[in-house]
């Protein structure tokens, strides 16, 4: 139970301090494209964890836990917490900038840009609730019985959790009319394409029966690409 507590308080806290930024460091409390990247970011991101609850109760202390675990890939060691960087940057940077905004986007690739987000955080919420076995690290969950999941979102790529995670933060600088946010978005997307070849190339390795879904489900992030 503590660690299911704690996890849902890490949640709110990170899903609803981090959003607030560019609310906060502006002040600008009218800054609607702002309360829209706010609802967005709380909703989708405390929403997708109280999926884990439900659905999945062990995977609530395996997240909690899952960068104090000792098996965890050594290079994952360092791009776990560089991926929560490259979250906490782009609202950062969006709210420093919002002080003297550079650009202010066209209201439809504001909506385009909104509409993304929520589709991001719906599909890795789908990742979630089909693999019981989603932690925060990428290791070998032995003492869970760790098996390949191949149904929901995982039909169309290998790794639907970032693919998801790829559309939110790259759709965030355009609704918060950001430029200088573009580089921090386009930083954590080199990390998120390293740690995805890196993870794919480790569980071809290390989990069986990963090649053979691996025939099946042919992309990693992006169907008919890559």
């Amino acid at each position: 139970m503590r660690n299911a507590v704690r996890f849902a308080v890490r949640a709110v806290l990170v899903f609803g301090a981090i959003p607030a930024l560019p609310l906060l460091f502006t002040g600008r409390w009218g800054w609607v494209q702002a309360w829209v990247f706010f609802a967005i970011s709380v909703v989708g991101g405390v929403g997708s964890r109280l999926v884990v609850w439900r659905r999945h109760p062990g995977l609530i202390t395996e997240r909690a836990e899952s960068l104090s675990k000792e098996n965890v890939a050594s290079w994952d060691k360092a791009l776990a917490p560089l991926t929560g960087l490259g979250a906490l940057f782009i609202p950062l940077v969006a709210g420093l900038e919002g002080r003297n905004p550079v650009v202010d986007h066209p209201v439809s690739i504001e909506i385009t840009a909104a509409v993304a987000m929520i589709l991001g955080y719906a599909f890795g919420a789908w990742a979630m609730a089909a693999n019981p076995f989603f932690s925060g690290t990428v290791r070998l969950q032995e003492e869970r019985g760790h098996t390949v999941t191949s149904g929901g979102p995982y039909r169309f790529v290998r790794h639907p959790g970032y693919a998801g995670a790829l559309v939110v933060f790259l759709a965030s600088p355009f609704l918060l009319d950001s430029v200088w946010s573009l580089v921090p978005t386009t930083l954590l997307t080199v990390v998120l394409v390293v740690r995805t070849a890196l993870e794919d190339r480790w569980l071809h390795k290390h989990l069986p029966s990963y090649p053979d879904f691996a025939q099946r489900t042919r992309y990693r992030l992006l169907p008919g690409v890559w």
